[in-house]
């Protein structure tokens, strides 16, 4: 699965430098997540830092449409890395 940025996004960037696969990026008027290069984190950190660093709470979500398991996180997240 990958991220998703929902209204609610101040666009304060503080998700942007925290994202270890560049998945972030400044949009128009919300910041934008690319579904190609979120791994949620994993291979890098427990949880997802957008999340984490983010000053809204439910602005960043889980994208269910996009749905993948750990397996191919981890390995999206190992191709990014190579």
């Amino acid at each position: 699965m990958a991220m998703q940025i929902i209204d609610g996004c101040i666009a304060c960037a503080a998700c942007e430098p925290e994202c270890p696969n560049q998945a972030i990026s400044a949009g128009d008027p919300l910041f934008l997540i690319d579904a190609a290069r979120c791994t949620e984190c994993v291979g890098a950190h427990d949880t997802p830092k957008c999340i984490d660093v983010c000053p809204i709470d439910g602005c960043i979500v889980v994208d269910a449409a996009l749905a993948e398991s750990r397996e191919m996180l981890e390995q999206k997240y190992q191709a990014l890395h190579a």
